[in-house]
């Protein structure tokens, strides 16, 4: 077997290269059609629907006494929806299916570093993902009519849990690239382990109404976190009680992202080759 010896790069051309393949990886993901609806569209259809369809009916209240829309209680587990799309199941497919067609073995026979591969993926999930909350905010502002936050601190909530769970999400999808065995299987593969994750992490069911067993099992997974930060950020602070233990806890929701933030850090470690060893 021949062994590629790919030369090591001065870091600022890696990053150089990175920041060139980000500029690619955003226009490759906005021509694929499929990708584009189902990760950075799909959000925003499945919010207009859960906002159409229970349109008369009141979540709560808020601190004034008015009542909560639905498309006021759902805006939070869409966002939260939306980093996992973006970034564990966009790239776990993506990648997936370029270890497939050989798209990743042409790679390995250049210069380009693994770093600056990984820093095009992630800065392509951090660019789509911007863009994709941007978009549910405005349509959830002058669509929904949906009062957004004033407080300075809730956006700083808002911009940290985003960050760190669009950064863990897309080493998570790195990592769990290397489960489908072709790019034909990955979606089958990928896709539902990403809707069992959103129906039991209250992005589409009230997360207060799931079984205790289930609201257990979906804490052990980032998205119940993501979306309790969100709904920490959007909702009333009255909402607080219907979470598991009574409140947003968002030092736990910070502790538990980084958790997952280290599993995907090791899983992509552990699992990314250029060349299945069994293909």
């Amino acid at each position: 077997m021949t062994t590629i010896t790919i030369p090591r790069l001065p870091a600022g051309r890696a990053l150089r290269l990175g920041g060139a393949r980000v500029v690619n990886e955003v226009r490759a993901y906005f021509r694929q059609g499929d990708s584009v609806f189902f990760t950075f569209l799909f959000p925003l259809v499945m919010l207009t629907i859960f906002s159409t369809a229970f349109s008369d009916q009141s979540f709560g209240t808020d601190d004034t006494g008015a009542d909560v829309s639905a498309a006021a209680y759902y805006l939070p587990g869409m966002l939260a929806a939306g980093l996992l799309l973006s970034g564990l199941q966009n790239l776990a497919i993506d990648i997936a299916t370029e270890r497939s067609d050989g798209t990743l073995k042409r790679l390995a026979g250049t210069p380009l570093p693994v770093v600056s591969y990984f820093i095009g993926k992630i800065g392509q999930v951090l660019v789509t993902g911007i863009l994709q909350a941007a978009l549910l905010l405005l349509v959830a502002r002058f669509v929904f009519d949906i009062a957004l936050p004033t407080e300075p601190e809730k956006w700083l909530t808002f911009a940290w849990v985003f960050l760190l769970g669009v950064i863990t999400c897309a080493f998570l999808g790195i990592a769990l690239s290397a489960l489908p065995r072709s790019g034909r299987s990955a979606s089958a593969v990928v896709i539902p382990i990403v809707l069992v994750l959103q129906f039991i992490s209250g992005v589409y069911l009230q997360f207060n109404q799931l079984p205790e067993w289930m609201q257990n099992v979906a804490g052990l997974f980032p998205l119940k976190w993501m979306a309790q930060g969100m709904r920490a950020v959007f909702l009333p602070d009255s909402f607080a009680v219907q979470e598991q233990n009574g409140a947003w806890e968002l030092g736990m929701v910070a502790l538990a992202l980084l958790i997952w933030l280290v599993v995907g850090l090791v899983g992509r470690r552990l699992t990314f080759r250029w060349i299945r060893k069994d293909a």
